[in-house]
């Protein structure tokens, strides 16, 4: 196998992969980790609300999407936001929207249902006394939570969120069914291009083996201190 394995097409095709796959690929997972820890957030605190309406339309939003393929959510998203943004401007015609704007909001939508359930872990993590002292102190209900519940939670949370960051890197890969040019994206055009299909994805596994593996380690580390912390 070995003696038929073209190493050349790795060596002359590698800088592309990183300069324009692999910052692709970071890229989105940063922005959607940002919108996805955001919109997640939001939820879990829906969730936690005293009003029974509010907490089961946020339940039955995760719920939902946590049932659902992910590929399926960015096929849906990516054939429906046009339709919908038309629908929310009163648009005759659908709104273009590019594969990565719809690849973004997908990604922001679907992460924030597992960030919600992490987040709602981490504040219901937070003694209630604490919410009792703040009140005590005359601080409102977000003055609380941005001051005294949302800070404890997040650094609870820290390297939970981190791994759901690590499963979003890999997860981001889909997006090459858009014909979006993410790492896998592009190392599948030079497969297809040069028929060396053993070669680059064999490459893209090592890849993102030594990445998860490397970065799962430091969550670890991380989680250590943390608890030394706590």
């Amino acid at each position: 196998m070995l003696a038929n394995f073209d190493f050349d097409v790795i060596q002359r095709t590698w800088v592309y992969l990183f300069q324009t796959g692999m910052v692709f690929t970071l890229k989105l997972t940063g922005m959607a980790m940002v919108g996805g820890i955001i919109v997640g957030t939001l939820l879990a605190m829906m969730r936690l609300s005293k009003f029974k309406t509010i907490s089961l339309i946020a339940a039955s939003y995760v719920n939902l999407i946590r049932s659902i393929p992910l590929v399926l959510v960015i096929f849906w998203f990516y054939f429906l936001v046009p339709y919908i943004g038309a629908w929310i401007i009163g648009a005759s015609e659908p709104v273009r929207v590019g594969a990565f704007t719809s690849s973004l909001i997908t990604f922001i939508m679907f992460e924030a249902a597992y960030y919600c359930e992490i987040m709602r872990a981490g504040i219901q993590s937070i003694p209630r006394g604490q919410v009792a002292a703040g009140y005590a102190l005359g601080m409102n209900y977000w003055q609380m939570m941005g001051n005294i519940i949302l800070p404890q939670a997040f650094r609870n949370m820290i390297p939970v969120l981190l791994t759901q960051t690590i499963v979003l890197f890999q997860d981001v890969s889909l997006v090459y069914v858009l014909s979006i040019t993410d790492f896998v994206g592009a190392a599948s055009k030079i497969a297809q291009r040069d028929g060396r299909l053993v070669e680059m994805y064999l490459f893209v596994a090592v890849v993102y083996f030594i990445l998860c593996f490397g970065l799962s380690l430091l969550v670890k580390q991380l989680q250590k201190k943390v608890a030394i912390i706590r």
